[in-house]
C-alpha cells in the first residue's frame, strides 16, 4: 500500500474550526497518509515586508506545499467568498518561486454555519488557486451545511451523505495523487 504525505489546510484559525474537522476527517479517511498542517499566521502581505525578504513562515509554507504528495484546503464562506486567511495565504506563496502549486493534486472542501455549505467560497477558492495550474479535482463536492450539528464531541463528521462525499473525493485524490490502494 503506497504512504502518501498530504498538507492540510485550514481557512479558519479558530481553536474549534468546523473546517479544521473537516480537514483532519479528510485527513483521516486518506489514510494510510501522513498528515502536516499548514500554520497560516502569516504576516499580511505586503511588498514592502516581501522586499525585506520573503518570510520565514512563507517559506515553510512554499516549501510544505511542494514537500506533499497532494493538499486539501478547506475553507469557510466569510461573507460570499473565502477568508481572508485564505487569501493572504494564497496571495504570499504566489510570491515564491518556484510555484510549489504546478501539477499538484489539491481537494477543496467546506464546512459553513449556512445551509449551502460555501458553494461561493469553493468557486472562489478555484478561481485564485487556477493561476497557480494545480490539478484542481472537480468532485465529489464536499459542501457541509449547518457544520455545528455534523460533528461529534470528538471531531468526527457524523453525516452519513457528507462522510460518504468526503471518503469517495479522498479516494479520487489518492489516484490523482498516485497512490492508489
Amino acid at each position: 500500500m503506497a504512504r502518501g504525505h498530504i498538507l492540510g489546510l485550514s481557512g479558519s484559525l479558530r481553536a474549534e474550526s468546523r473546517n479544521t474537522m473537516l480537514m483532519n476527517e479528510a485527513a483521516r479517511l486518506f489514510d494510510p497518509a501522513r498528515l502536516s498542517r499548514a500554520d497560516l499566521r502569516l504576516p499580511l502581505y505586503d511588498g514592502d515586508l516581501e522586499a525585506q525578504g520573503m518570510p520565514e513562515a512563507v517559506t515553510r509554507l512554499a516549501e510544505q506545499i511542494a514537500a506533499a504528495d497532494a493538499v486539501i484546503i478547506s475553507g469557510p464562506e466569510y461573507n460570499k467568498s473565502i477568508s481572508g486567511v485564505l487569501k493572504n495565504a494564497l496571495d504570499w506563496v504566489s510570491r515564491t518561486k518556484p510555484n510549489p502549486w504546478r501539477d499538484k493534486p489539491v481537494a477543496l472542501m467546506s464546512a459553513t454555519a449556512g445551509r449551502a455549505g460555501g458553494e461561493r467560497a469553493q468557486w472562489i477558492m478555484r478561481l485564485a488557486l487556477n493561476p497557480f495550474r494545480p490539478r484542481l479535482l472537480v468532485g465529489p463536492e464536499v459542501l457541509v451545511g449547518s457544520a455545528a450539528g455534523q460533528f461529534d464531541s470528538t471531531g468526527r463528521l457524523t453525516n452519513e451523505r457528507y462522510l460518504a462525499s468526503l471518503s469517495e473525493l479522498m479516494a479520487a485524490l489518492r489516484a490523482e495523487a498516485g497512490l492508489q490502494v
